[in-house]
């Protein structure tokens, strides 16, 4: 009787870790959907074969572009240079934007110094 642990240990040998066995699967792949493609030219002759072969072909690019996905690391959006960014510095003389001044009472409205 198979084991939990033993179904794990099975199913690592199904899985695709590196990028060099994803190449692998994909070149079978393709190799099944070049044959496969053959065979409906052969079968349907005419436009109907070729579309069905054409169809066959593209699959591979999408399931080739999954695999290669799953198993890239993922990188930043925005790859930095060799060099850090500089700092950003508060201007020393003052502060770059006008704040607002607590008059004291949360409630109380801000003073305009406007006249009406």
């Amino acid at each position: 009787m198979l084991t939990m642990a033993m179904f794990r240990k099975i199913g690592r040998l199904f899985t695709i870790k590196t990028r060099w066995e994803a190449w692998l699967v994909i070149y079978a792949i393709a190799l099944g959907a070049v044959d496969r493609g053959r065979l409906y030219m052969e079968t349907y002759p005419g436009f109907g074969g070729w579309l069905l072969a054409l169809a066959c072909t593209g699959v591979v690019f999408i399931a080739g572009g999954k695999l290669l996905d799953s198993v890239r690391p993922a990188e930043p959006a925005i790859v930095a240079g060799p060099y850090a960014a500089p700092l950003r510095r508060r201007p020393v003389t003052g502060r770059s934007r006008p704040t607002r001044q607590s008059t004291g009472r949360a409630s109380a409205p801000p003073i305009s110094r406007h006249k009406d």
